[in-house]
């Protein structure tokens, strides 16, 4: 039987994202999402949890997002869980569980940047106004 690696959230930026450089010339976007979930207790009082997600996007998607992507606008991402270790400065072994993403699109919100036209004040972008971007296959290439 297959297996399935798929996440969808709708969220909003945190930070504006981290876009770097590798020597190969791949670029790589990081940034923190926040998901909202309400509920309410035992005493009936609303209460709102959020989830921060580390999103990391590769090559022409963080191209795209390093030039629209600002803190607090809402995206929605589509992609895979992965999660990786590294060695700190101490050398212990720390871990990182993030999601690949493979679609990203501007759903509206703060900071739309250049594609919000004349939005202003948190309104949501109408769909003809979304953009969408997605990850292009490239065989042969790992990305780490």
């Amino acid at each position: 039987m297959s297996s399935v690696n798929k996440v969808i959230l709708i969220g909003n930026l945190g930070t504006d994202p981290e876009v770097r450089h590798l020597e190969s010339g791949a670029a790589v976007a990081q940034f923190r999402l926040a998901t909202n979930e309400f509920y309410k207790d035992k005493q009936g009082n609303r209460v709102e949890r959020t989830e921060w997600h580390n999103i990391v996007a590769w090559r022409g998607l963080a191209e795209m997002v390093e030039k629209y992507v600002k803190k607090g606008q809402s995206i929605y991402v589509e992609g895979k869980i992965r999660t990786r270790q590294y060695q700190d400065k101490d050398q212990q072994t720390r871990y990182v569980t993030e999601i690949v993403a493979d679609e990203i699109t501007m759903l509206g919100g703060r900071g739309q940047g250049e594609a919000g036209n004349a939005q202003q004040g948190g309104a949501q972008a109408t769909p003809a106004e979304q953009k969408t971007f997605r990850q292009e296959a490239e065989l042969n290439e790992l990305p780490f």
